[in-house]
């Protein structure tokens, strides 16, 4: 994990400052930013809230971005939900994607399987059929999505997917916001 002052500095060198340039913005002296990028001292809370407002931050942004953003997703980080009763089996590609914009799932239904019905809400939601065929209920209107083809919709009705072949169905899901 970086360094408070690590970081300070790397955000300071990003806008192009020098550590007189900004210890000028946040009225401190150069020696004391020297210090706490060499992490020789540390700055106090309200030291450190001034000196993040000059590089256009704040602790929040500052304390979050620390984390490094995941980007690759292993099968060991998918969580799958069996449901006997409908007849399909939900993963979760992305964990924690409900604090993201989209949601993406793998859908697998069985024969005659079935997605909960899910009410109406805002955003989008787009399908693809890796396999198999389903009906797409949305409303009171129903349409068939057969292997390689795609749906995309505004979610504005309730709506769900049916398995309507013999086989079983898959169907990469994304959702936006997230909703499952």
């Amino acid at each position: 994990m970086e360094k408070i002052g690590e970081k300070i500095k790397r955000m300071r060198v990003q806008k192009n400052l020098t550590q007189e340039e900004l210890a000028n913005r946040c009225e401190l002296s150069k020696g004391f930013i020297s210090q706490v990028e060499r992490e020789l001292t540390s700055p106090s809370i309200a030291t450190l809230v001034d000196i993040l407002e000059c590089l256009g931050s704040n602790l929040r942004d500052f304390f979050a971005a620390g984390q490094d953003e995941k980007i690759i997703f292993k099968p060991t980080d998918v969580f799958v939900k069996e449901d006997e009763v409908l007849g399909g089996q939900v993963k979760w590609l992305i964990p924690n994607a409900q604090k993201n914009a989209m949601e993406p799932i793998y859908l697998t239904l069985q024969p005659e399987g079935r997605t909960e019905l899910q009410p109406p809400h805002e955003g989008e939601e787009f399908g693809y059929v890796l396999s198999g065929t389903v009906l797409l209920h949305l409303g009171s209107r129903q349409y068939r999505v057969q292997k390689g083809e795609s749906f995309y919709f505004a979610p504005n009705a309730e709506h769900y997917l049916v398995n309507s072949g013999k086989n079983k169905a898959s169907v990469l899901w994304v959702v936006t916001p997230p909703t499952f």
